[in-house]
């Protein structure tokens, strides 16, 4: 009997040791982590703890804020800049993210002048980036089952008045429908097409080929944005948003 106790409480104690010990991985309880660590301005233990979390599949624009907080604390601009782009990314609208962001990109050496968009191209990329890809896409959905609701209650119902409703409310429906699903293929379109890339190096010489060998084209600076137009043997084509165009080593950058 004894024996049987004892060994009902070593099992008891080992499932209490394994639950603690999933527990104290879970993203949940990493994020509190990595914030306790942030609070006391521990940004190294803080950056890791939240790497860990990425590293189980994990990400939210939540993290991506913190760890590019951390970032910014240590003086890593390029990293920041990065992971304020990311949380965008998923969180087009949210305000700290933007202010952050616009802090960050205040500190970095490049200024560096867009070419003009026609003003249609720039509304038009202002709107479909407002929103992020799951939010227009469950946009879309919420209205195609309005559609279809207001389809079946004209179909089923014997009441005049019900009828016209859902015959107005399908019209406009569907038109908000047409225009949400323009809106879902062109972010997906723009999403699929537009990578961007951020420098981590503090400088580097852009090339005018993917050589090292090769001439030098023009030198960028930590955090600056582009875009990545091609890529060969470790090496990849960008282009500024003043339209300069060379090479630089994947090493040196990360894509959003």
């Amino acid at each position: 009997m004894i024996g049987k106790l004892n060994l009902y409480l070593y099992l008891m104690i080992l499932l209490l040791i394994n639950i603690e010990k999933t527990y104290a991985q879970s993203p949940d309880y990493l994020m509190r982590l990595g914030n306790k660590y942030y609070q006391e301005q521990k940004y190294e233990e803080a950056i890791d703890t939240y790497k860990k979390i990425l590293s189980q599949g994990y990400e939210s624009s939540a993290l991506y804020y913190n760890l590019g907080n951390s970032y910014f604390r240590l003086g890593k601009l390029g990293y920041a800049i990065l992971n304020y782009e990311k949380a965008l990314k998923l969180s087009p609208g949210d305000e700290d993210v933007n202010y952050n962001l616009k802090i960050a990109n205040a500190r970095t050496v490049d200024r560096i002048t867009e070419l003009p968009k026609l003003f249609i191209v720039q509304w038009w990329e202002i709107l479909i980036t407002s929103l992020s890809l799951n939010n227009w896409a469950l946009l879309t959905i919420v209205f195609y089952i309005l559609l279809l609701s207001c389809i079946g209650i004209y179909l089923l119902s014997r009441k005049v008045s019900l009828q016209k409703f859902a015959y107005y409310t399908g019209i406009i429906s569907i038109v908000i429908f047409l225009f949400t699903s323009a809106i879902l293929i062109s972010r997906y379109n723009y999403e699929k097409t537009r990578n961007y890339g951020i420098l981590l190096e503090p400088s580097y010489t852009v090339k005018v080929a993917p050589d090292y060998r090769s001439n030098d084209a023009f030198v960028i600076h930590e955090g600056i944005k582009f875009i990545v137009e091609d890529h060969v043997n470790n090496w990849s084509k960008i282009r500024l948003a003043d339209g300069k165009v060379g090479w630089l080593p994947d090493k040196v950058f990360e894509k959003i």
